[in-house]
């Protein structure tokens, strides 16, 4: 069980990384390596950050539960 939750957390810290870095900058850093300092004209581009923001909030409350459980989990075994 803590192996499983072990593999989980470091799969959605994956993912958290991922998805911070693929949001918008507000100036330089490292989201403009990945295009993010490119002003697009784009109706759409709102739909996708208001996309992007709801992964990562779901992603986040999952990494958070995953390292509570995980505390739990290996509290109770020692």
């Amino acid at each position: 069980m803590v192996l499983g939750f072990s593999i989980a957390l470091i799969v959605f810290s994956l993912l958290m990384m991922l998805l911070v870095l693929m949001h918008k900058g507000k100036g330089g850093g490292l989201s403009d390596m990945f295009g993010g300092g490119m002003q697009s004209s784009v109706g759409g581009s709102s739909v996708a950050e208001r996309n992007l923001d709801r992964i990562t909030i779901v992603v986040g409350l999952l990494w958070f539960a995953c390292i509570i459980v995980l505390g739990i989990v290996m509290k109770t075994t020692v």
